[in-house]
């Protein structure tokens, strides 16, 4: 186990002063006590404070509401999930046999809540400015990813709800043609807003793929207009 937890800490780039409090976010509930529930309940607000901080510095000109909503798409399970298993987390869990047997080591809400508790552990261990910078590297693909366009959005989503909230049609989509081999297809679909006599044109590699890229295209274009 000492090799998984070393390695661990190499990921998140914090080595415990306190190896008891690792151990303690690494133990779900159904491994015994102490466990790692009250660490969660402290990693959630650590972790929406550092959120919170790193949108604010990076994103100048968002909106409190799509500041909201970007941080709500970063700290939501499966994104903290995901973070988790990027550092593999999985294999450093303690849970019980029950948990074990059913693949709890993989379910996205133990992954989810056993993330926060390291992030509250190092907090505890380190300070807050440590736990800020431990949030910031693990977090940094998923801010890349963000549009502010569209913050905690998927594009369609955007789009429809922008037409909605002028009570305008919402747009149609029709897949025009389908490009390359069946190994490495690329899809092309249209959006269309015809109040705006607006289409757009989106390439991706599924056709939602191309659907979510042409409404990206199309919502750029009204918010110019």
């Amino acid at each position: 186990m000492k090799e998984f937890t070393d390695r661990l800490q190499g990921r998140i780039g914090h080595v415990f002063a306190n190896p008891a409090l690792l151990e303690q976010a690494l133990t779900h509930r159904s491994a015994g006590q102490p466990n790692n529930e009250r660490l969660e309940f402290l990693g959630d607000s650590v972790l929406n404070c550092a959120m919170s901080i790193a949108l604010f510095a990076r994103f100048a000109d968002l909106r409190e509401g799509d500041l909201s909503r970007a941080r709500a798409s970063l700290v939501c399970q499966d994104a903290l999930a995901r973070v988790a298993l990027n550092i593999h987390l999985d294999a450093c869990l303690r849970l019980g046999e029950g948990e074990l047997r059913s693949g709890g080591a993989r379910r996205p809400s133990i992954l989810a809540d056993a993330l926060e508790a390291i992030i509250a552990a190092v907090c505890l261990d380190a300070g807050f400015e440590t736990a800020r910078a431990v949030v910031g590297r693990l977090f940094e693909p998923l801010l890349a990813e963000i549009n502010p366009v569209f913050p905690g959005k998927d594009p369609k989503t955007a789009l429809q709800e922008w037409l909605q909230g002028r009570r305008l049609s919402l747009p149609t989509y029709t897949m025009l043609r389908v490009l390359g081999e069946a190994h490495a297809q690329e899809f092309e679909v249209a959006c269309e807003v015809p109040r705006f006599s607006l289409r757009t044109v989106g390439r991706g590699g599924s056709r939602r793929a191309a659907e979510q890229k042409s409404a990206e295209l199309a919502l750029v274009r009204l918010k110019q207009m």
